[in-house]
Parts: C-alpha cells; sequence; structure tokens
C-alpha cells in the first residue's frame, strides 16, 4: 500500500492531489455543497500506481451549519463568501483536556483534546461544568454540550498579566482558512462576573468579545464566532485569547475549529502538477451509499464527507459587527483596549515574512536617522538613505504618527512586496517594527523618482528614448499586479512620484501601501472608499467608488501625459486655462496643436508617428469610462510598437530614407505581423489586431518570477 499514489477529486473540486503514505492512516473530513442528488468521487492513480480507499462516510448537515459569508480579518478587510466552497476540517478541538467520541456528536464529529496544542500548559486549567450548558439560539448541530461544557481558562487572574492563552497548528500556505471559536460561560453568573476577551489569529487582532452581551447575559448559553484569515507563508496558524483591559481578565474558551477553504482553482492540496496518462476511478453516490471496506496493515484512508444542500437565500447573523472591530494604532496596540498583540512582538507571525530587521540595525544604517542623509519626504514619512553591513544600499522609508498613512498601509506593503519578484517592481530589502516603528526598506534607486527627472527639480532631464522605455517598464510592472497572480493586485496610487528609477534609469514601481485585491472572477468591481493621489484618480472610481484594474490604467495615462509634456498634473503657478494638464492637453489637441503638449526640453527628439501613437494611448487610457479603456498589456503592446515606430523613423532620418512605412520589429512574432503595414495596413487597423501572439514573445523574454 505504501506504493499507492492517487488524486481525489470530488465535483469541481480537489481533495487530495498525489497523495502518497509511507505508513500508519489518513482520515479526511470534507464539507461540500451539493447541488444535486449525485456526489461523484474520483480517484485517479498516478502513472504506474494504484489508488485506494477503506472508508467512505456521507453525511448530511444543516444547511446553516455554515454562513454565506464571513468577516476578514486580513488587510483588505471584507467579507468572504462561502457560497460553493469546499472546506476540509485541519483540526476540530475540545478545550478542557478532553476528547469529545463521534457518538457524542449529532453529526458525528470528533472533537480531539487541546493539549497537543496548547503552546504553554502552565497558563491553562482545565474546567467542566457539562450540566450548566443551557441551548438557547445556538444548536447542538454546531457543537455537542460536551463540547460548550468544557473550557481551557487562563490560570491567573491578574488584570495587570499580559499573558494569552496560545494554540498552534499545521496549516498549508497560501489558502484562505475558516476560523471558528466556540465560547461559554460555565464558571459564574453573568451578573457577578462578566467576562470580556480579546482574540487573536497569527498575532493579527480578530476582535473584542463581550460574552455577556453577546448570549443575553444568560448563564450557560453558547456562542460561537466565525473569522477567515489567509495564511501566507507560514506552516504555523495560531490562535490566541487574551484579558481584556476594559473589564475582567476572564479568559475562556470552549472548542476551536479550522477549516481549510478551496483556493481559486477549486484545489484543497498543495498545486503540484497531475500526472497525466492514468486512469480514473469513480464512486457514485446517490441518496443512500454502501462502501465495502478492506483492511491492510500498513496503511488505512478513509473519507469523511459532510454535504449541504444547495443553500437557501438566507443569512445567518453576522458574529461581530462593526462596532466590536477595534482599530489597530500606532506600533502594536489595540486601540481602543490597549491590549498587545498576542505571544510576540511581530505584526506579522515570524515565519511568514523573512525580512523582519532589528530597530538597532537601523539606527545604524541611516547614522541616527541622519537629517543629511534624507532622499525623500512623502505621505508616510521620511525617506532615507542607508548603508547595510554588507555594504548594500537600501532606501528607509520612516512612518511617523502624524503621517497620512497607518499600520494598515504598512502591513499591506509588506505583504505585498513579500509575496512577488519582477525586475520592474521595486524589491523590498526588510522592514522593522520594533519600538512601535514602521520602517520599511528598499533596494536603493540611484536616479530617485521620474517626477523628479520631469520637473520641480534640479535633476536632469531625460531624453525622449529614456521616458519611452521608463514608461514601457512601468507598464510592465503594472501588467504584472494585474495578471501575475490569480487574483489581480491594483496598486491604487500609480503617479510618477511612484515610479522609482535605478542607476541604469530602469523603472520600478513602488509604494504598495493602498494597493488592493482585485475582484473575483464574477465580479466587475471591488467596492471600497476612495484613496489615491488627486489629479490621478479614475473619475469612475472618484463618484461611484468601483475600483478595477482598469483604474490603474487611467492613472498611468496621467503618467504618460506628464512624461510626454513634463508638466505636473496640477499647477496652480500657472495661468487658469494651463494649470490643470489634462483640460489643456485635451483642448490643445482638439485645436490641432498636439505638438504645444510637448515637453519644450524634447523639441526635435519626437518623431511625428510615435507621437500621435502615443498620445493615441494616452486618450484611451484617459477614456471616461473604466470599460472604455484599453488593458495594461495593450497599453505596454502599444508603447513597444511607440518606440519602434520612433527607432524606425530616427533609422529613416540617418540613412536619408523617407519611407512612411515599418521594416523591422523587435521579434520575429510582431515583424510577421506588423509587416502587414506595407500593404496599406494603418495604424488604427494595426491596434485592433489579436496581440496575443505578439504579446507573449514580449512577456517570455522577460518573465518574473513569484515567491511565495
Amino acid at each position: 500500500m505504501s506504493k499507492a499514489k492517487f488524486s481525489v477529486f470530488a465535483q469541481n473540486f480537489t481533495l487530495l492531489r498525489e497523495a502518497q503514505m509511507e505508513d500508519g492512516y489518513i482520515v479526511k473530513e470534507y464539507s461540500l455543497n451539493i447541488t444535486s442528488n449525485k456526489l461523484v468521487l474520483t480517484f485517479r492513480p498516478a502513472v504506474n500506481s494504484f489508488a485506494f480507499i477503506n472508508g467512505l462516510e456521507v453525511f448530511s448537515v444543516p444547511d446553516n451549519l455554515f454562513p454565506e459569508e464571513v468577516r476578514t480579518i486580513d488587510l483588505q478587510g471584507g467579507n468572504k463568501s462561502l457560497q460553493g466552497e469546499a472546506l476540509e476540517t485541519v483540526a476540530r478541538v475540545d478545550m478542557g483536556n478532553t476528547t469529545v467520541l463521534p457518538q457524542n456528536d449529532t453529526l458525528w464529529r470528533l472533537w480531539i483534546s487541546d493539549n497537543a496544542y496548547l503552546i504553554d500548559n502552565n497558563l491553562g486549567s482545565s474546567v467542566s461544568n457539562v450540566s450548566a450548558v443551557n441551548f438557547t439560539e445556538v444548536t447542538e448541530d454546531i457543537a455537542p454540550a460536551s463540547v460548550y461544557g468544557t473550557a481551557t481558562i487562563l490560570n491567573s487572574s491578574d488584570p495587570n498579566l499580559n499573558a494569552n492563552l496560545t494554540w498552534t497548528f499545521d496549516v498549508i500556505p497560501g489558502f484562505d482558512y475558516l476560523v471558528r471559536l466556540h465560547f461559554c460561560n460555565i464558571m459564574n453568573e453573568p451578573t457577578q462576573q462578566a467576562i470580556f476577551l480579546e482574540i487573536f489569529i497569527d498575532s493579527r487582532h480578530a476582535g473584542h468579545l463581550d460574552l455577556g452581551s453577546r448570549t443575553s447575559d444568560v448563564f450557560g448559553a453558547p456562542y460561537f464566532m466565525d473569522v477567515c484569515t489567509r495564511v501566507f507563508g507560514s506552516t504555523k496558524l495560531n490562535v490566541s485569547v487574551g484579558p481584556s483591559k476594559l473589564n475582567n481578565p476572564t479568559v475562556i474558551l470552549n472548542g476551536l475549529e479550522i477549516m481549510k477553504i478551496n483556493d481559486a482553482r477549486g484545489s484543497l492540496d498543495v498545486p503540484d502538477v497531475v500526472s497525466s496518462g492514468h486512469s480514473e476511478i469513480k464512486v457514485v453516490v446517490i441518496v443512500v451509499i454502501a462502501v465495502g471496506s478492506f483492511v491492510v496493515v500498513v496503511s488505512v484512508v478513509i473519507v469523511i464527507l459532510f454535504c449541504r444542500r444547495r443553500r437557501r437565500r438566507r443569512r445567518m447573523k453576522p458574529v461581530l459587527g462593526k462596532e466590536q472591530h477595534f482599530l489597530m494604532n500606532w506600533g502594536r496596540k489595540v486601540h481602543t483596549t490597549g491590549s498587545t498583540y498576542s505571544n510576540g512582538t511581530s505584526i506579522f507571525s515570524s515565519p511568514m515574512i523573512g525580512y523582519r530587521f532589528p530597530f538597532v540595525a537601523i539606527l545604524e544604517a541611516t547614522d541616527n536617522f541622519s537629517e543629511n542623509l534624507v532622499i525623500g519626504v512623502g505621505g508616510f514619512g521620511k525617506v532615507y538613505r542607508g548603508i547595510l553591513k554588507d555594504e548594500t544600499k537600501v532606501a528607509v522609508k520612516r512612518g511617523t504618527p502624524q503621517s497620512n498613512q497607518g499600520l494598515a498601509e504598512f502591513r499591506t506593503e509588506i505583504e505585498m512586496l513579500s509575496q512577488f519578484r519582477h525586475r520592474h517592481l521595486v524589491s523590498l530589502i526588510g522592514y522593522c517594527d520594533e519600538q512601535d516603528e514602521m520602517i520599511i526598506m528598499y533596494e536603493y534607486m540611484e536616479n530617485g523618482t521620474l517626477k523628479n527627472h520631469l520637473y520641480g527639480s534640479n535633476f536632469p532631464s531625460l531624453s525622449w528614448r529614456q521616458r519611452l522605455e521608463i514608461c514601457i517598464g512601468s507598464a510592465k510592472g503594472l501588467h504584472y499586479l494585474h495578471t501575475g497572480s490569480a487574483k489581480a493586485i491594483i496598486h491604487r496610487d500609480v503617479k510618477s512620484a511612484n515610479i522609482l528609477l535605478d542607476k541604469h534609469f530602469m523603472a520600478k514601481v513602488a509604494d504598495f501601501g493602498l494597493s488592493k485585491t482585485g475582484p473575483d472572477i464574477d465580479q466587475t468591481h471591488v467596492s471600497t472608499a476612495v484613496k489615491g493621489s488627486f489629479g490621478y484618480l479614475d473619475p469612475e472610481y472618484l463618484t461611484r467608488q468601483q475600483l478595477t484594474e482598469k483604474s490603474d490604467v487611467y492613472s498611468f495615462g496621467v503618467v504618460l501625459l506628464e512624461v510626454l509634456s513634463g508638466r505636473a498634473v496640477i499647477d496652480p503657478s500657472l495661468p487658469r486655462e494651463k494649470a490643470n494638464l489634462l483640460e489643456w492637453a485635451m483642448k490643445s489637441y482638439r485645436s490641432g496643436k498636439l505638438e504645444d503638449i510637448v515637453d519644450p526640453c524634447l523639441v526635435g527628439q519626437v518623431k511625428p508617428d510615435c507621437l500621435r501613437k502615443l498620445w493615441d494611448i494616452i486618450e484611451k487610457c484617459l477614456a471616461e469610462n473604466g470599460i472604455c479603456r484599453p488593458s495594461m498589456g495593450e497599453v505596454l503592446w502599444n508603447l513597444e510598437y511607440a518606440l519602434q515606430l520612433q527607432e524606425n523613423e530616427e533609422r529613416s532620418n540617418q540613412n536619408n530614407e523617407h519611407s512612411s512605412h515599418i521594416s523591422c520589429v523587435s521579434t520575429s512574432e510582431t515583424s510577421r505581423q506588423l509587416s502587414r503595414a506595407s500593404s496599406g495596413v494603418n495604424d488604427d487597423e494595426l491596434a485592433g489586431i489579436s496581440m496575443s501572439k505578439m504579446f507573449a514573445e514580449m512577456v517570455r523574454q522577460e518573465r518574473p518570477v513569484r515567491d511565495i
């Protein structure tokens, strides 16, 4: 049996992928939302291997066992929909150092003792009072009385004790996890001693709980809380409960469930490549299931399926209202309560991010934040030039309490930068959150921002070719953000000040503090509060609060206009008719004065065909409606084409040739496509040609690498 290697699929979900065992046994439990009267399980052996199963249990569960959506505690906030999703049970734990057997659960679930998961057993004590459990709103389908009737409590009642009860569990990174916490006051009458708790998931504050308020002060009334969190690079998930500073320091937890949610591919297992050339074994379950099992000495595989019928259109009450969501203030404090994060000093779980630097190293690198090393000032704070011990040059961005950005933006930027690697995205060197600091270190970009080379500083002006190449590099970075992962990443603050230039003037997109995960595949936009920079904001996003990738496209169109004109978006020093760059440029174009828009520093450099093509890109990016704007991939392709027009015309001038046709393009594939131009295809017609083959070659030449 140890040679068996196989995958298991149910409906459209991957339950196991290339599973293999050396010895022992595996018991897997899943919850599936079944919309028909058939459940089809497919066992697919790997090449030259086989599949087997020893037991299969299928239970029908109430359709309200899980909510339709659950609150997330990640940076983007909002709710995670569970409709149509598959769940895998990672842990089901009964606190109080007891085990609840399936025959004592209405849904035949096994609840394991928490003793093996509790990090510090000396901090916790077990209590039991099953007879006190009084089911009111919560039913035994959620958890049996034997779970709510036992608990682990914090040993000390000292209100000044800064300690939490923490349990740790093995998880697979890259998935969302549903965490359900069960509470029941089985210790004392609420009128005599109320219970207030702080809850943390991987050092993230998941909420404040007034248990008496949630159970209407009914002694022994069960209550449960659902939250969703994404696990990034860590293989551990920590769940903590701690005392509240508001009132009584009593800390209690009765039960805990952790369930993995399928990813965008519908998989609940690691994303390995499935072997080809294998046969399949299908198990069809219709209403009644009869499974013949066999006994083996080496290995046992048992699959337990909880089937949920098609969900009726009703919602469960949210577990935490907005009034209970405490905001995180500067550093590591909870804004309202003053409680610290759970057992750890970092805002992240330590395995998730491997970039944490001690504050003393930052001080040494920046000469105690010397004002002589300041290279920029922004909404977050000052940026310093620094040198690490290994001679690595870094840019150190230090937040201040007076800044316009806070902890959420700080965490967002670190999480975004730690996930992605691309030559046109600025690289993260490290961060520091010691002593209530918010410091991010990037690779040092010797030539500063694109903005500084266009206007408002003494930096040397850029040539037209440099400007085009910078635009192309920036477009590549943004295109990767939009397409490089399962869900698009919307930058939300694209502007010339956030495009940095290295010593070779290669462009890198920076500042991801306002970045937002894009909409689900079945959604057209993300509804969110308006954030960004004045003058660059998509009017559709500004008026409707509907954010899409096309919002970045609009902002990038403004950057292209800055690059062409060498002017600021808003310049109050100019006459009123020229102060707004967009309005003035559009008016100049409509008056037939396109050349007037060009930066005086570029006179004689911009070739007519290139200018017309670039203006066409700008105009389309700045379309009022997002649906009319091109994608970043299309913008990138057209910028590459504009550069080719520029180069071809320069070569023609050098050779005293006045042909208006294009003779060559950088890649062989685009050469075959663009050769149509010599047979009478104009620019507008060419722009409409399918770009899939041409653009694929560009992407292949510079394939990005993503760190997971």
